[in-house]
């Protein structure tokens, strides 16, 4: 904790603290810059939902970009106040979302429509109950990439079967994204004690956050444009203000 800052969250009870110093800047926030670099994701969120609601895409992205936007409030709390009960609003959302992520790459082919989103429902809500009572500790760190990992095949999968090389530039700057975030998140974790007797605190678990906000946001473009092509809906990305890319889509008349 900073100097001369007192805490008005009472002390820390999360089981994890991030390189940056607490209440360095006010006594509402104890890790500033983890608090307000969640801010990006949900800008980012927000213009993707808005793209998904104005082209009546499928409920599940509008309901994917939801997932988005309630694990960044939650990381959000996290960071600002370091208490168990805000960790687990952060923790929970990832698993949710990671599940959500299943069901969209795997969904189209399986056969048994009604079962994938019950079980995956079912599974979300145990994890939710038992996270709730029992610290998982590395046990979710594991849990989590497991669930990722399990997303990687499909992810293959429509890069290789997408033609359109617009398309494919998403799912690299996906890759691109998530190894830059990834190396943030591992030096902020890794290198703490050296970082910390720097002058300045490059804030990597910050950095994390902001390009982990670009990451879904590329995934869910991504995925928006191939489901657009399973659906015979003439799929386009395009560029809002010659920068942010999105899908634009021209449904048959008789959809």
């Amino acid at each position: 904790m900073a100097d001369g800052i007192s805490s008005f969250w009472g002390p820390v009870t999360s089981t994890i603290e991030c390189c940056e110093k607490n209440y360095a800047y006010s006594s509402y926030i104890a890790e500033f810059w983890n608090t307000l670099s969640n801010i990006p994701t949900i800008l980012l969120v927000l213009i993707g939902l808005v793209n998904a609601l104005r082209q009546r895409f499928e409920k599940r992205f509008s309901i994917l970009h939801i997932s988005n936007m309630i694990l960044a409030i939650g990381s959000m709390l996290y960071h600002a106040t370091l208490q168990r009960v805000q960790q687990q609003s952060d923790e929970t959302p990832m698993v949710w979302e990671v599940l959500l992520y299943m069901y969209i790459l795997y969904s189209p082919d399986w056969h048994y429509h009604s079962t994938m989103p019950t079980f995956l429902f079912l599974y979300g809500a145990a994890f939710a109950v038992v996270h709730s009572v029992i610290r998982f500790g590395i046990g979710f760190k594991v849990h989590y990439v497991i669930l990722c990992l399990l997303c990687i095949p499909r992810m293959y999968k429509y890069y290789i079967h997408t033609q359109d090389a617009s398309a494919k530039r998403l799912a690299k700057l996906y890759v691109a994204t998530l190894s830059i975030g990834s190396l943030c998140w591992f030096c902020d974790r890794l290198f703490c004690k050296q970082i910390s007797s720097w002058p300045i605190n490059p804030q990597g678990h910050a950095l994390w956050h902001v390009f982990m906000g670009f990451n879904c946001y590329f995934a869910n473009t991504f995925l928006m444009f191939c489901r657009a092509q399973q659906r015979e809906w003439d799929p386009k990305v395009v560029y809002f203000m010659g920068f942010l890319p999105y899908v634009k889509i021209e449904k048959p008349k008789t959809q």
